[in-house]
């Protein structure tokens, strides 16, 4: 969907370029750590790996206490709407999220098209029709935020009775505005740079265990293809496929997981690190105490719907990289879904059975 009308200029401003640089820095330190950390069998740094999502998005989510506050302060404008086409696009429970094609036609400004996606219960999905008028809310500045208004005042909802809308054209569709490319960029310069300063300040671990394994490990590294390449050593596996494939293509990731696993007796894992075209396995060393599970065992065939759920409805509408990780925290294995983008950061979590338990949405 393009910006056509009603929408202000892109602007990537110096804090935007920083916050974005600063998120994939801590996306590729996270990643280099927990891969590091296990070859090198250093559970501090493997534990930092784990953590630094986590510290990163609470301090995320504590700078922008102040720009929500001010947002909520100002009262969002109230108009009519028609709806001019829905269709749900999946989901779980009794609230299934539903994509609207919207003309809104505020009192004092012209009308225009927008498309939403927003939780509806599945008994009042009836009540939403085509061609039905409605109830919105939006911020003034942000005319393409619109939300559905369940439960209007009376004097909205008597409007609503006798309303008969046009529908707005399609090139009055608003928005919000692209971010472009440079966003895209230097969160991938920030991902490469975080990856390499943790190469770079352990680079004498890994080298030192390279010089000392005489004679050389039974499990020995092998490119499987020209289209991806497995690494494996006694601590870690990794998986990287070529442009044009990714494993969210059906029985990718798990072929990938059975090069790892399947003749070679390398025990539980720690976590499991899926990305577009890079998978990273890291085993338990032996005698460690941490909390294992069979990577086999894994809801691989629900990893894509998950992946598309965290994607399309938590309020990235530009996501520009994700990160699915499967670790055992507490006793019982979390599957967590995390997804970044111009919006900030959101997320999703499943059980072992790859059902979502917890959505977090962007904020």
């Amino acid at each position: 969907m393009t910006t056509i009308t009603g929408a202000p200029p892109t602007h990537h401003t110096p804090v935007a370029l920083a916050r974005g640089l600063l998120t994939g820095g801590v996306i590729g330190t996270s990643l280099a750590a927990l891969v590091v950390g296990g070859v090198i069998e250093s559970v501090p740094l493997f534990v930092t790996g784990l953590g630094l999502p986590a510290v990163y998005g609470l301090l995320f989510f504590l700078a922008g206490v102040p720009r929500r506050t001010r947002e909520a302060a100002v009262a969002p404008h109230t108009a009519l709407a028609m709806i001019e086409s829905l269709h749900a696009i999946g989901g779980e429970g009794s609230d299934i999220p539903v994509r609207f094609d919207l003309t809104v036609a505020p009192d004092d400004a012209s009308a225009y098209r927008v498309e939403i996606t927003q939780d509806i219960n599945l008994v009042d999905l009836p009540d939403y029709r085509p061609r039905g008028v409605l109830v919105v809310q939006y911020p003034p500045d942000r005319p393409w935020r619109v939300r559905i208004v369940k439960r209007p005042t009376p004097e909205w909802a008597d409007r609503v009775v006798g309303a008969r809308l046009d529908s707005a054209p399609g090139p009055a569709m608003v928005s919000e505005p692209p971010e472009g490319c440079a966003l895209g960029f230097v969160a991938f310069l920030g991902l490469l740079l975080g990856a390499a300063v943790v190469i770079l300040l352990f680079r004498a671990d890994l080298f030192d265990q390279d010089a000392t394994a005489q004679p050389p490990s039974p499990v020995k590294p092998s490119v499987s293809s020209t289209s991806s390449t497995t690494v494996v050593s006694s601590a870690s596996g990794t998986v990287s496929l070529g442009p044009g494939q990714s494993f969210l293509d059906k029985g990718e990731l798990r072929r990938a997981i059975d090069s790892l696993t399947g003749d070679k007796d390398m025990g539980p894992a720690l976590t499991v690190v899926v990305q577009e075209r890079l998978l990273s396995v890291v085993f338990s060393p032996a005698g460690t105490q941490a909390l294992r599970f069979d990577p086999r065992s894994l809801p691989y065939e629900r990893f894509p719907a998950l992946v598309e759920e965290a994607t399309t409805t938590l309020g990235v509408h530009s996501p520009q990289t994700w990160q699915l990780t499967a670790v055992r925290l507490s006793g019982s294995l979390t599957i967590r879904v995390g997804v970044t983008g111009p919006e900030g950061t959101a997320s999703l979590e499943a059980d072992g059975q790859g059902k979502v338990v917890r959505r977090t949405p962007a904020r």
